[in-house]
């Protein structure tokens, strides 16, 4: 991740407004390993496992999460709790991002618009087929790529 604390460094010394240097090249795909390691936090997260996810997101008060479950959360407590439960439900499955677009805000911000396909397991085992569309913002900070917001589509199976 040289290259993404290189961006971050020079969006942060440099301002919004100044390019990256040549050597990082604008933070598109360091905003597409952001989101690879996302959808492997996402898939832990439906064995049981909360931790990935908790390393990927931001903890700032700022961030939020409108998930496939519905609700609007905003700060990193809230955040949390609401993937803490999810994770308890252990959906099992596989969910992957298929037709992603990145666009890059002056090398400390990235949104990401995809889908996100695969199927999850209700109570008896039954597979669920799911097709969402998916927005993700990224924001640089310590030299790191961390979630500040996601915005779902709601899942009828998981609605509150």
């Amino acid at each position: 991740m040289v290259i993404a604390a290189s961006v971050c460094l020079a969006a942060i010394l440099g301002g919004a407004n100044q390019a990256p240097p040549p050597a990082a090249a604008a933070p598109e795909k360091e905003a597409r390993e952001a989101v690879a390691q996302f959808y492997i936090a996402l898939n832990a997260m439906f064995t049981g496992d909360i931790k990935p996810m908790n390393d990927v997101w931001s903890h700032a008060a700022d961030v939020t999460y409108m998930g496939p479950a519905g609700g609007y959360q905003i700060g990193w407590k809230n955040v949390g709790e609401e993937l803490g439960r999810q994770a308890a439900m252990k959906l099992g499955g596989k969910i992957e991002p298929s037709d992603i677009h990145v666009i890059a805000i002056g090398g400390a911000l990235a949104i990401v618009s995809n889908y996100e396909k695969g199927e999850n397991l209700d109570a008896t085992g039954k597979k669920i087929p799911v097709s969402i569309r998916a927005t993700t913002t990224f924001r640089c900070e310590g030299g790191k790529w961390k979630m500040i917001g996601h915005h779902t589509d709601v899942l009828p199976s998981l609605a509150k």
